[in-house]
C-alpha cells in the first residue's frame, strides 16, 4: 500500500468520523450517554467545557487541512498532473465529474456535488426530526399558564436555529480559496461557489424563521420586554437580533439583481460578515461557536494569506492592445510556479482603485512560457476603461497586485479524443488556455493530444483580433505538427464579411513596459502551500 493511499484512508476515516458526529448530535444517545462522559475526559483547563467540542467538531477538519497540504504537494512531487497515468486514474471517476442536472437556478450540478447536496439535505431533515421528537418528548414550560401548542411552537423556533447553525458549519468552506480539503474531493473553489449560495439561502431562511418565530412567541405570551434582554449568562437576544438585521442587509443586498448590476453594493455590503460572525457568537455562545470554528478558522488564514500575497507588487511586462478593446496585459513570474488551463488571477490597479479586485482568466501557458503570465481584460465597464486608458498612454510601470491563481488540479480534457469548444465574444479566454495546453503537449515526442473543434461567435469584425492570442507572440507554429485545431467564426451584428484588408486595417499595438527582472510575480509563492505551487 502506497503512502499516498494511505494518506487518502485517513482522510476518509476523519471526515467519516466528522459526519457521524453530526448525525448523533441531535440524538439521545450524544446527549445523556456520550456528553457526560466525554465532558469528564476532555474538559481541561484551558479549554474548559468546550474540550469536548473542540476534539469532536474542530480537531478532524483542521486535521484534514493540514495533513491535505502535505498530500497535495506530493501528489504534484511525485507525479505530474497531466502524466498519462493520473489521466488513466482520473478515467474511472470521470462519470462523477460529469453534469448530472441542468436547470435554473442551480446551474450546472456534477454527479459528486448532486451527491454531497443529498447528503446535506438528509443530515439537515435527520437533524430537525431527532430534536423535535426529543423536544417534544420533555416539553418546558417557560411560562406559568403556557399552553401546551405554545410551547412547541417555542421548540419548533428554537430548533429552525439548530438547524441553521448546521449550515454555518459548512458555509465558508466553499470560499475559501486556497483551500486544501476541496480538491481532496475534486472540487474547486470556483465551482463551490454554488454551495456557498445555497447555504446562504438556506441558513437566511432557518435564521429568518427562528427569529419570526421567536418574536411571535413572545407576542403571544405577552414576553415582549425579552426582546431588549442581554443575558451575561445566558442567550442574548439583543445580539441575535443585530445579527440577523446584518445578515438580512447581506442576504437582499445578494440577490441576482442586484449582484449582477450593482456589484460593489453587493461586494462592500458582503463586508458586514465580520460584524455579523461577532454578534452571531455572542448570541448562540461557544458551544456553538465551537462546532462552527473549523470554517471560520480556515476562511480567516486562507484571507490572512491572501491578504499577505496581495500586499505584494508585480510590475508590467508588456501589454498588448486589440482592435476588439481587449488587452493582454503580460507579467514575469516565478519559473517555479505551475498553474493548470482555465486557472483565474485577480488584479488590482492601485492607480485605479485600491479596494477593487477583477478575476480574470489566464491566458497563458506555464510549459509554453515558463517565466511568463497573460491575461486578458475586455474593455467594458469604468475600471477596464480607465486601465485601458492607462495602458495607451505608454505608461513606463503599472503598479499592479496579484491574488492566485486558482484552478483546477489536472487537466481532465486531455483524457477525450474530440474538444468542441463553444465560445461568445470573451468567453473565449478559458479555450485560448486549454488550446496553449493542447499546442504544449503536441510538441513532446510521445504527446497524444485531442482535436480541437473551435467554434466562437463575437459582434464585430474586430473581435475576431482576439485570435491571435491562440498562440504566444514569441510562438513558432511550425513546431506544432500534430495539433488538429478547426476555427469556426461567426458574427452576428454586421451585415457584410469583414475583408482581409478590413482585419489588417487595425493592428494588434504592443506596449513594452520596463520590467522589473528583481520582483517576478509570485515570487513569495512558495512559501505559501496551497498557493500557486501546491495545486
Amino acid at each position: 500500500m502506497s503512502s499516498m493511499t494511505v494518506f487518502r484512508l485517513i482522510f476518509l476515516v476523519m471526515f467519516l468520523g466528522w459526519l457521524l458526529i453530526w448525525v448523533l448530535l441531535p440524538t439521545k444517545v450524544y446527549k445523556n450517554a456520550w456528553t457526560p462522559k466525554l465532558n469528564d475526559k476532555l474538559n481541561s483547563t484551558y479549554f474548559e467545557a468546550q474540550g469536548t467540542n473542540l476534539l469532536l467538531f474542530s480537531f478532524p477538519v483542521m486535521f484534514i487541512a493540514a495533513f491535505g497540504c502535505v498530500y497535495l504537494h506530493l501528489q504534484k512531487n511525485l507525479r505530474k498532473p497531466n502524466s498519462r497515468g493520473v489521466l488513466t486514474s482520473n478515467r474511472r471517476l470521470s462519470f462523477l465529474r460529469r453534469p448530472a442536472l441542468v436547470m435554473a437556478p442551480l446551474g450546472i450540478v456534477t454527479a459528486v456535488e448532486l451527491a454531497f447536496a443529498a447528503m446535506f439535505i438528509a443530515l439537515l431533515i435527520w437533524s430537525l426530526a431527532n430534536y423535535l421528537y426529543i423536544s417534544f418528548g420533555h416539553l418546558h414550560m417557560h411560562k406559568q399558564g403556557e399552553k401546551v401548542w405554545q410551547a412547541k411552537f417555542r421548540s419548533v423556533s428554537l430548533r429552525l436555529g439548530y438547524i441553521g447553525n448546521i449550515c454555518w458549519a459548512f458555509l465558508f468552506f466553499p470560499v475559501t480559496r486556497g483551500s486544501s480539503i476541496l480538491p481532496l474531493v475534486g472540487l474547486t473553489s470556483e465551482s463551490s461557489i454554488k454551495f456557498h449560495i445555497w447555504l446562504g439561502h438556506l441558513s437566511m431562511i432557518l435564521f429568518a424563521a427562528h427569529t419570526v418565530g421567536f418574536i411571535i412567541y413572545w407576542a403571544m405570551t405577552n414576553q415582549m420586554v425579552l426582546m431588549l434582554e442581554w443575558s451575561k449568562t445566558y442567550v442574548s437576544n439583543v445580539a441575535g437580533e443585530v445579527a440577523i438585521v446584518l445578515a438580512l442587509a447581506m442576504w437582499v443586498t445578494s440577490s441576482y439583481r442586484i449582484r449582477r448590476k450593482m456589484f460593489e453594493v453587493f461586494f462592500y455590503t458582503h463586508q458586514l460578515y465580520i460584524l455579523y460572525v461577532v454578534f452571531y457568537v455572542l448570541h448562540v455562545g461557544a458551544a456553538y461557536f465551537c462546532m462552527i470554528l473549523p470554517g471560520i478558522f480556515l476562511f480567516i488564514i486562507d484571507r490572512y494569506l491572501r491578504f499577505l500575497q496581495s500586499q505584494r507588487r508585480a510590475r508590467l511586462e508588456s501589454a498588448r492592445l486589440l482592435p476588439c478593446g481587449s488587452i493582454e496585459l503580460t507579467f514575469s513570474k516565478s519559473p517555479g510556479l505551475y498553474y493548470n488551463p482555465t486557472s483565474i488571477l485577480f488584479l488590482n490597479v492601485p492607480g485605479i482603485s485600491k479596494l477593487q479586485w477583477h478575476p480574470f482568466t489566464i491566458t497563458s501557458n506555464c510549459n509554453m512560457e515558463q517565466d511568463k503570465l497573460s491575461v486578458v481584460v475586455k474593455r467594458l465597464g469604468s475600471w477596464s476603461q480607465k486601465l485601458y486608458q492607462q495602458i495607451s498612454s505608454s505608461v513606463d510601470r503599472l503598479e499592479v497586485s496579484v491574488e492566485g491563481p486558482y484552478g483546477p488540479t489536472s487537466s481532465h480534457f486531455l483524457r477525450h479524443e474530440l474538444l468542441v469548444l463553444v465560445s461568445g465574444g470573451s468567453g473565449i479566454t478559458p479555450f485560448i488556455s486549454i488550446i496553449r495546453e493542447i499546442i504544449a503537449e503536441s510538441t513532446k515526442p510521445d504527446g497524444q493530444v485531442p482535436r480541437v473543434l473551435l467554434v466562437c461567435a463575437f459582434k464585430n469584425s474586430a473581435d475576431l483580433a482576439i485570435l491571435d492570442l491562440l498562440l504566444p507572440v514569441n510562438a513558432a507554429p511550425s513546431n506544432t505538427p500534430q495539433m488538429q485545431l478547426q476555427i469556426e467564426a461567426y458574427i452576428t451584428r454586421e451585415g457584410e464579411l469583414p475583408t482581409e484588408d478590413n482585419l489588417k486595417a487595425s493592428p494588434n499595438h504592443l506596449v513594452q513596459a520596463k520590467p522589473d527582472w528583481t520582483r517576478p510575480l509570485m515570487q513569495a509563492s512558495a512559501t505559501a502551500i496551497g498557493y500557486g505551487l501546491v495545486q
